[in-house]
């Protein structure tokens, strides 16, 4: 109190130059960038900048620790995990490394055919049947270029339907949609062989598929090559639907990969080329040979024992007597052998004729 006392005068002074400057500062405007601010404004927004930056880069610091911290916790967790995906991985790529080289063996040991498309001939769609009950399409090409009844009829997306009448200059197509078209069907990854039909309406479905399988929507089917007229792996459709059918078969509905309602352009497969599988020549050993080595082989018949004109067993090569007459006998190698027909004694020299050699 005696300090303010003592010092009223220049306290009272400089209360009032910080109010005339405090006044100045309200009334006085800064020209910016965003048009003029006030001085008192400015200087607030300078005086906090700094510690509202220093307050977020703590927030910062202290959150990015913090998470880092529980993220290196399980660092080691997941490297373990990772190491250990890793090696089954690699064992799974070794395991089928060696199915593929066997299958390569079995297909080469059971000498199965692989089938190519080797020659197509492009066509036009002329027209349809115009029928719900009948699925035909009228190409502009026929005999004159080539085909015949039972070839396939193909599209980029995925097979149409076959040949079944060719005239000079045009021929008839079965659609696949057909109620009385069939086509060697497999479902691509479970594996299953089935028959694929027209159904009415326009839809194709895949029948003689037991109840007991199972079939997920959206796999893949494509032709099996049993019907012989498709080559096998074409694509067909996916599957779109999955019901129970009669006499514990499924019935499955397959969208066709093809539009066969706006079909304009076809190919017609009129040369099909199969061939015999390669063997890989890095394989060291065939299925063949381990076959054979897993079958019994017949042991080797001991050749018969040599007699010299003394009723004794003939010596081998190096001088010693054969050991397979010993064997045979059943006698000691040291003693006299037993008489067999191959070598009995020989009876007293028959006299020769005069003359006679």
């Amino acid at each position: 109190m005696d300090f303010f006392t003592r010092h009223r005068n220049p306290a009272v002074l400089v209360l009032a130059l910080f109010l005339q400057v405090v006044g100045l500062a309200v009334q006085v405007k800064q020209p910016t960038d965003r048009g003029p601010v006030r001085l008192v404004r400015l200087w607030g927004i300078s005086l906090m900048v700094p510690l509202e930056r220093a307050v977020v880069q703590a927030e910062s610091w202290v959150h990015q620790g913090w998470s880092d911290y529980f993220y290196l916790r399980n660092v080691r967790r997941e490297n373990r995990r990772l190491q250990e995906q890793n090696l089954r991985l690699r064992l799974e790529l070794v395991r089928l490394t060696q199915d593929a080289g066997q299958a390569q063996r079995l297909q080469a040991l059971f000498r199965f055919k692989e089938q190519f498309i080797s020659d197509t001939v492009a066509a036009q769609v002329i027209g349809t049947s115009g029928s719900e009950n009948s699925r035909l399409l009228y190409i502009d090409k026929g005999s004159s270029d080539g085909l015949k009844p039972d070839m396939a009829v193909i599209t980029p997306e995925g097979i149409v339907g076959k040949v079944i009448r060719v005239f000079p200059a045009s021929s008839q197509v079965l659609e696949i949609n057909d109620q009385a078209s069939g086509v060697g069907a497999l479902l691509e990854k479970a594996r299953l062989q089935g028959i694929l039909k027209g159904a009415p309406g326009g839809g194709i479905m895949v029948h003689y598929i037991m109840s007991d399988e199972r079939v997920e929507r959206g796999e893949p089917v494509v032709t099996s090559g049993g019907d012989r007229i498709f080559p096998k792996g074409l694509l067909i459709g996916w599957v779109q639907r999955v019901d129970p059918g009669p006499e514990m078969f499924l019935n499955i509905r397959v969208k066709p990969a093809a539009s066969l309602d706006r079909v304009e352009e076809v190919l017609v497969i009129t040369r099909i080329d199969e061939r015999q599988p390669e063997m890989i020549p890095e394989m060291p050993l065939r299925a063949a040979d381990i076959l054979a080595e897993r079958l019994p082989s017949v042991p080797v018949k001991p050749p018969a024992p040599a007699t010299s004109p003394a009723g004794k067993p003939a010596a081998a090569p190096g001088g010693a007597a054969t050991s397979a007459a010993a064997g045979v006998s059943g006698s000691p190698v040291s003693g006299t052998p037993e008489p067999t027909p191959g070598n009995r004694p020989a009876g007293p020299p028959v006299p020769k004729k005069a003359g006679t050699p």
